[in-house]
């Protein structure tokens, strides 16, 4: 006849309940990153099946919405205070515009005049480098 005795040493831990809760956390960390990054000015770029990043350029983020409201790193900026932007920019750069490179993200229903009325302002304040910001297409195998 077998005795049990319940004041026996507990000699191994069960890890499944830690692991359980482990991939909870993921998987809510994995769902609430995705609606940080979509918390931003809400812009639906164009597509193209070419395009490149330039290196060794500071870019200044401008976006423009489909209302045709004007950003600069975030935050909502006037046409006539683009060049108190460039300039302050500038300064942080050292002065050296060629190292300034206009980044233009626009919505792709904005007007045609915007954009072009962004990048006039910007190249009249010193930055002739500039980048239109757009989506790369999906190639599809032929």
């Amino acid at each position: 006849m077998q005795i049990f005795n319940d004041d026996e040493d507990i000699t191994g831990i069960n890890v499944t309940p830690l692991v359980d809760v482990m991939l909870v956390l993921l998987i809510i960390f994995m769902a609430t990153t995705t609606y940080m990054v979509h918390q931003s000015i809400q812009v639906t770029l164009p597509q193209a099946d070419s395009g490149a990043e330039s290196k060794g350029k500071k870019n200044l983020s401008f976006v423009v919405d489909r209302n045709s409201n004007l950003f600069a790193d975030g935050k909502a900026l006037n046409f006539s205070e683009v060049k108190a932007y460039i300039a302050q920019e500038q300064k942080s750069a050292a002065g050296n515009t060629k190292s300034l490179q206009a980044l233009i993200s626009a919505d792709k229903d904005t007007p045609h005049g915007t954009v072009i009325k962004l990048i006039d302002e910007v190249r009249k304040n010193g930055i002739n480098d500039f980048a239109i910001r757009v989506e790369s297409k999906a190639v599809s195998p032929q």
